[in-house]
């Protein structure tokens, strides 16, 4: 009998994943239009310790090694077929749809470690330093610059109420503070247009007429879906009004029985954040080998959204944490999150050692 053929679209969190676990089920080619997997995560440190990128950013050929893979995007899907950017049609039995978000990063590892190093050398050169964002990612950077490098001025603008909107309000109260004790800056519902300072002028003014003096500005601001692609594809109709893939108990794009969707690009009502996206590729890893295997439909697994857990890392020794029934902010938090950031458990997920050798 004829292998399966699986195709994955999207190398993230929940692609990668995926094929690592189905790559000797199937016929399996994961589309993707970087030759490399980054551990999103925990690219922060990264900017503040280039070395630490060379763990977070991995090939996709070191841990999908029997499958296919495509350096491109995706531009079209039928019923049998995925057309790709650089023309080439790829046929599946089963497509798993995980394009999360979008962003403009390099092609190579290489590139992207040299990218790394740039920005860290930015940030070694700036006396003072402007984020744009106080979402998890525009707190992270705040805290691991003002944790490695206490005497640089740090200053967030952020347009929302308070910090961390996406959870509760004792978890950013308690952030607000331990970002002001360590004399962060946090200016709250004011915007800032980053092109209104130049080489020459560094100050920047925001929408209530503050002034901002920064070397140097790092735009932390939330990154479109990665679904535009399917506004003209035969699933144009299978997204809601905030573009996210509407899936069923399965996680199969809803009415359709061979066609996944995983990760941040799902309209499933939890936290999207990398843990959950690694769940959703774990089912629907044993889901696809279920099928493959010609099991039966009531057997497949189920998913449950999460509960709105999560910790954001303080720099290298605390983090602020909000569980069910209690945020805590600290180093308990820090010493579950904070000193690896979970890399060392990725790799081995991916079937790597936690520390690269090369590195």
């Amino acid at each position: 009998m004829a292998e399966k053929k699986v195709v994955i679209v999207g190398g993230g969190v929940a692609g990668a994943i995926l094929a690592k676990n189905i790559q000797n089920q199937a016929n399996v080619t994961l589309i993707d239009p970087k030759e490399y997997f980054e551990i999103p995560w925990a690219s922060l440190r990264g900017l503040v310790e280039p070395s630490f990128a060379e763990r977070i950013v991995i090939n996709h050929r070191e841990y999908f090694k029997k499958g296919d893979l495509v350096v491109s995007s995706a531009a079209n899907i039928t019923e049998t077929e995925v057309f790709t950017a650089d023309g080439q049609q790829i046929a599946y039995d089963y497509l798993v749809i995980a394009t999360g978000h979008t962003e403009s990063i390099p092609k190579t590892r290489t590139e992207r470690l040299d990218q790394y190093k740039g920005e860290n050398a930015k940030i070694k050169s700036a006396s003072s330093i402007l984020i744009v964002g106080g979402g998890p990612t525009g707190v992270e950077l705040a805290a691991e610059i003002a944790v490695d490098f206490p005497e640089k001025k740090v200053t967030i603008v952020h347009k929302g109420t308070r910090l961390l909107e996406y959870i509760g309000q004792k978890a950013s109260s308690k952030t607000l503070k331990w970002l002001t004790s360590k004399k962060v800056d946090v200016k709250l519902e004011q915007s800032v247009d980053v092109r209104s300072s130049s080489e020459e002028n560094t100050t920047y003014e925001t929408s209530n007429g503050e002034t901002v003096e920064a070397d140097a500005h790092f735009l932390c601001i939330g990154k479109p879906l990665g679904s535009a692609w399917l506004g003209e594809t035969l699933l144009k109709d299978d997204l809601d009004a905030n573009g996210r893939i509407k899936v069923d108990e399965n996680l199969r794009v809803k009415g359709r029985t061979n066609i996944f969707a995983i990760g941040d690009i799902t309209d499933v009502e939890e936290i999207k954040q990398g843990v959950y996206a690694s769940g959703h590729a774990q089912l629907v890893a044993k889901n696809l080998k279920l099928l493959i295997g010609g099991g039966k439909e009531p057997k497949l697994g189920t998913y449950k959204a999460q509960p709105p857990i999560s910790i954001v890392s303080l720099g290298r020794k605390n983090a602020v944490a909000q569980f069910p029934f209690i945020t805590v902010l600290g180093r308990l938090p820090g010493m579950i999150k904070s000193g690896d950031l979970f890399v060392g458990k990725t790799r081995k997920d991916l079937g790597l050692e936690p520390y690269d050798k090369k590195s």
